[in-house]
């Protein structure tokens, strides 16, 4: 009775398994590192190949319970919309006039028409048509490599257009910053901690860059805050108080 019941090939398993610290401890790219890596018959081979360049990545929801899209059932489909190069060419208004003009036929009338068609009703001129596709022809927004489709993607916001300093008339009236160039309210945080890590070569006015002409320094409503400065005076991050000479062209004579 005092011998120990020898283990069975699943629990041997998951004693031979290694951890996720062990894993990342052995791999190169320890961000490549999912939760479901240890599972692998190989993990450091797998890990090593999701980190290749243009690897393509298992799509997200081959572990999800529901079935794909289902989430999407309720939600009202918006219309198809024209590109602009056909809308152009007033296909769309012309569409949406003989559509008004069915809605207010009877039945029968519209019965009959399905019986006896006639041609002809949208007369667009062949040249109109001709520049739209062969001129004014524009190529939509494709997806690169590896880039998937997953549920919920429509409706996130679009950065692509986005620069990072850069605010738009409704960021600063919803920060309250009024239609000037004044301070961002995040200003005299910077000044205490520094610049952003991710962006540590941006121009921030007041931070690294001098402000704009006719602002003060200062913490009344307007100011912008303290410049960061050292024991002797001399700006920590950058130019602030825009002393410092322009830099030389260097373009050749």
């Amino acid at each position: 009775d005092g011998e120990e019941q020898p283990l069975s090939k699943k629990k041997q398993k998951l004693a031979a398994r290694m951890s996720v610290a062990q894993l990342k401890m052995l791999c190169d790219d320890p961000a490549a590192v999912e939760l479901w890596d240890t599972t692998a018959p190989d993990p450091i081979v797998l890990v090593r190949m999701k980190g290749y360049r243009n690897t393509v990545p298992v799509p997200a929801h081959w572990s999800a319970k529901r079935k794909y899209l289902q989430g999407k059932r309720g939600l009202e489909k918006p219309p198809f919309q024209l590109p602009g190069f056909i809308e152009a060419t007033g296909i769309g208004d012309m569409r949406g006039t003989q559509q008004e003009k069915a809605d207010e036929q009877r039945m029968k009338q519209q019965s009959r028409e399905r019986m006896r068609a006639k041609t002809g009703k949208l007369d667009i001129d062949y040249q109109v048509l001709h520049d739209a596709f062969f001129r004014h022809q524009t190529k939509p927004r494709l997806t690169g490599l590896g880039d998937v489709y997953y549920e919920g993607r429509e409706f996130e916001a679009h950065l692509r257009e986005k620069r990072p300093g850069n605010l738009s008339d409704r960021l600063k009236e919803a920060l309250g910053m009024g239609p000037g160039d004044g301070p961002p309210p995040w200003l005299i945080s910077m000044q205490r901690y520094g610049p952003p890590p991710s962006y540590p070569h941006m121009r921030i006015p007041g931070l690294n860059a001098p402000i704009p002409a006719g602002a003060a320094y200062g913490y009344h409503p307007g100011g912008w805050g303290k410049p960061p400065v050292d024991e002797a005076g001399n700006p920590i991050y950058g130019d602030v108080f825009g002393a410092a000479p322009p830099a030389p062209a260097s373009g050749v004579p």
